[in-house]
């Protein structure tokens, strides 16, 4: 299967601390790639490198070749495109000071979409994928940073999928959800790898297990394994991944 996003001897550290140190992995088209390890392993340097939010840390110095598509995303001028294209959850919300409705349709018509029915019916389609649509739809004009934490996350989630990025990252993004949600939308990333790659950092390992194609396991910035999952959860090579998969340690 063909290489969606390449990280060739990649390292970043911030001031005199490397955050990861030389990590070489591949994400394929179409997988739910999960990323998993312990707190301060790197993961989440790893999603800001793909979309280049990685630029937003002053301190940060990158070496090493990120390619999304085959292209060096360090090397492009026009990062807002890549940004369209490469979507990106955080694990708290942080929601625009606007409507439900325009958090939703704000990118895309800043994209050129300027069709009333069809800005409605891709509101109504994000917010349904985002399992938020049937708390909301009678409050589509009131200011997103009303809702709860937990539909503000699922606001960010329908905000990310908005202009149908081709990639999807996403960290931690159950932080702030209930179980059953959590497990509904879970159900929606499955079907929308048909559509996108995905990308999943998540301190829930079974969750990893439950959505992931394949699973990185980091530790102390470095790349420790990654494999098909169910090969990680049941035999993994190494020692410390096999004492975190089963909760010895993290």
């Amino acid at each position: 299967m063909a290489s969606h996003v390449e990280f060739r001897n990649v390292q970043v550290a911030y001031g005199g601390k490397i955050a990861l140190r030389e990590v070489s992995l591949e994400i394929r088209r179409n997988e739910i790639f999960g990323i998993i390890g312990p707190a301060n392993s790197g993961k989440t340097t790893l999603l800001k490198c793909i979309n280049r939010t990685i630029d937003f840390e002053p301190a940060a110095k990158v070496t090493g070749t990120v390619l999304v598509a085959d292209k060096d995303v360090m090397q492009m001028r026009d990062v807002y495109q890549l940004r369209r294209r490469v979507g990106m959850v955080f694990p708290l919300p942080v929601g625009l000071p606007l409507s439900v409705y325009e958090n939703v349709a704000y990118a895309p018509r800043r994209a050129g979409l300027r069709d009333r029915g069809a800005l409605d019916e891709l509101v109504e389609k994000c917010l349904r994928q985002a399992m938020v649509w049937d708390e909301v739809k009678d409050r589509l004009d009131m200011l997103g940073t009303k809702l709860s934490g937990g539909q503000q996350q699922r606001l960010t989630l329908a905000r990310a999928l908005s202009l149908r990025p081709e990639i999807l990252c996403l960290d931690e993004f159950s932080i702030a959800i209930d179980p059953v949600t959590t497990m509904k939308i879970e159900d929606v990333l499955l079907e929308l790898k048909n559509e996108m790659t995905i990308v999943l950092v998540t301190n829930l390992v079974q969750q990893a297990h439950r959505l992931a194609d394949r699973t990185a396991f980091f530790n102390d910035s470095r790349l420790i394994e990654v494999g098909k999952t169910e090969k990680i959860f049941s035999q993994a090579d190494h020692e410390l991944t096999r004492r975190y998969v089963t909760g010895a340690f993290g």
